[in-house]
């Protein structure tokens, strides 16, 4: 059995050939030239990103694409191949290398594809979304993967997804359980053990997504039973927090059926060993679709409350507009009444003046002094 994986803590990996040199890390240079704006070949923006294990041990990195054929061509090898926005002749030549269908490499190349997992001869094509919010806005980033018992392309439609996050994970998280004759890698895992390391960071983005959208959901509850009832602002957050939720809900609920598929079903990819693993990321997308459920009924709720706190409102409203009404019409019907062209008591003379001017005082404050006890002013 194979040696457990290095996790290159110390020294740096065997040197391959290389189309860009490695960063800080174990990244290679994403060929960014001196004005900022990334290479265009036809991998895509930048310097593909390539990784071998050998062994359970990291034994390399930025090889060329071309020479993954003849790095597989080793059986205890796992190979990683990552590209960025690919065009087709790029793609294409790692659709030779592994033996790719034409079907699958045109769903990596197209944008906004639905999250899914497709089984094809010899190998697996997952597309699936992983979630940041950047100024109250949801933006999802697009990623395809094709799935050999030894090999894993990464092809990411755009920059945002980040692939050191990735390396990481893979570098510092949990090898291939034991098996029988000792400890397992990802050589003796495949490429199911770097499966299992994308899935969980996306599954992961998408509960930190799920989060974000609670908190402002919060925030929304505070904003509806604000005593100063902002109308316009608690609007648009409401129409903010349901459009990034329904978005978010679109990508994440396939999840639950794409890791099922990996459980359930009878495949080659995921070993039995890791099983529990791949449990694991199927309870959390569990947990970020009963968390986008409640969120949707919060959401729904609170809009219900938001209206029916607007209706008591302009309730409130219309009762200090009639009684006030109600005040002013009685100056209006006592001087409407001696406006008369007929003789009354005081007709003529500054008695009747104060007269009338006593009635309209008295009756006004006693409609107020009536309407301020019966709390309609």
């Amino acid at each position: 059995m194979t040696d457990p994986p290095s996790r290159n803590t110390g020294g740096t990996p065997s040197g391959d050939a290389s189309s860009g040199g490695a960063t800080s890390g174990g990244v290679p240079d994403r060929g960014v030239p001196s004005g900022g704006v990334p290479d265009r070949g036809p991998f895509g923006a930048g310097t593909p990103l390539t990784r071998v294990w050998r062994n359970g041990r990291l034994a390399g990195e930025g090889f060329p694409v071309a020479e993954m054929s003849e790095r597989l061509s080793d059986p205890a090898a796992v190979v990683w191949v990552d590209l960025v926005t690919p065009d087709g002749p790029g793609l294409r030549l790692v659709a030779e290398e592994l033996g790719l269908d034409p079907v699958a490499v045109e769903d990596a190349i197209s944008s906004q594809e639905r999250a899914k997992l497709d089984r094809y001869h010899g190998y697996l094509f997952l597309n699936v979304y992983s979630p940041e919010i950047t100024g109250g806005e949801l933006v999802l980033h697009e990623v395809s993967a094709f799935v050999t018992d030894r090999a894993l392309v990464t092809v990411r439609q755009d920059a945002g997804f980040d692939a050191g996050a990735l390396i990481r994970r893979w570098d510092e998280g949990p090898d291939a359980p034991d098996g029988p004759d000792g400890p397992d890698g990802p050589a003796a895992g495949g490429a199911a053990l770097l499966l299992y390391g994308l899935l969980d960071l996306v599954v992961d983005r998408q509960l930190d997504a799920v989060q974000t959208l609670d908190d402002e959901a919060d925030r929304l509850e505070e904003l509806i039973f604000d005593e100063t009832f902002p109308v316009r602002e608690i609007q648009r957050r409401s129409f903010l927090l349901r459009k990034n939720l329904v978005t978010l809900r679109r990508v994440a609920l396939p999840m639950r059926e794409i890791v099922n598929t990996l459980l359930r079903r009878p495949s080659r990819i995921v070993p039995e060993p890791l099983i529990p693993y791949f449990q694991d990321v199927y309870d959390h997308t569990l947990r970020v679709g009963e968390w986008t459920d409640g969120l949707r009924d919060l959401i729904a709720n609170l809009l219900d409350t938001r209206i029916a706190l607007q209706g008591n409102r302009l309730n409130e409203v219309m009762k200090k507009v009639t009684s006030w009404a109600a005040i002013i019409a009685v100056p209006t019907a006592v001087t409407g009444f001696y406006g008369q062209n007929v003789p009354y008591p005081g007709f003529g003379h500054a008695s009747g003046f104060a007269a009338s001017t006593v009635i309209v005082i008295a009756c006004s404050v006693g409609l107020y002094i009536t309407f301020k006890i019966k709390d309609w002013l």
